[in-house]
């Protein structure tokens, strides 16, 4: 059905990435590079907030981290889901922005973390600012700009994870009918 094809999918905390780009990787048959700082954190022994903390000292967290997931991405088929891939993965025939009011995500964070609306809250939006301009001072990149001409934007309030995922396929099928 497909040829070779990179899709990038980025959000924000909450908003769905993993999920809906472990669905849409195994709706499509094709690899997942889902490499985050959970993962990088876990390789080296360390808490996720540790490393978020390290990360705001030291840009080599990042570097790497990103340097990776591109390297994944590069050789073959993939979802890339990560908070920068729209950015990083310039080829990707598909950029998704996965998008949702910080409400909706705190709460989805507090659901899934275990813990009070009010402390999800507070944590999302304190590291959506660190991120914010942790991405800016290293790479210029601004992640609440979303002005790209072939950035499909998606707002995970307006269904469940089927919806979202759903109205990705629909748009990759378009694409590739323009594409023809």
């Amino acid at each position: 059905m497909l040829n070779k094809i990179k899709i990038a999918i980025s959000g924000k905390s909450g908003c769905g990435n993993t999920t809906v780009s472990r669905q849409i990787s195994r709706r499509l048959g094709i690899r997942l590079v889902n490499y985050t700082f959970h993962d990088l954190a876990r390789e080296r022994g360390l808490t996720f907030e540790q490393l978020c903390l390290l990360a705001e000292e030291d840009p080599q967290y990042d570097r790497f981290l990103d340097k990776k997931q591109v390297e994944l991405a590069s050789h073959e088929s993939c979802v890339l889901g990560s908070r920068l891939a729209i950015w990083l993965i310039k080829e990707a025939d598909l950029k998704i922005y996965l998008a949702a009011s910080p409400g909706v995500r705190a709460e989805r964070i507090a659901n899934r973390e275990k813990v009070e609306y009010q402390i999800s809250y507070d944590r999302m939006m304190e590291r959506d600012n660190r991120d914010r301009k942790r991405y800016i001072r290293l790479y210029g990149i601004d992640i609440d700009k979303l002005d790209f001409a072939d950035l499909f934007v998606v707002n995970t309030e307006e269904g469940d994870q089927s919806y979202v995922v759903d109205q990705i396929l629909g748009r990759l099928k378009d694409i590739q009918r323009i594409e023809k």
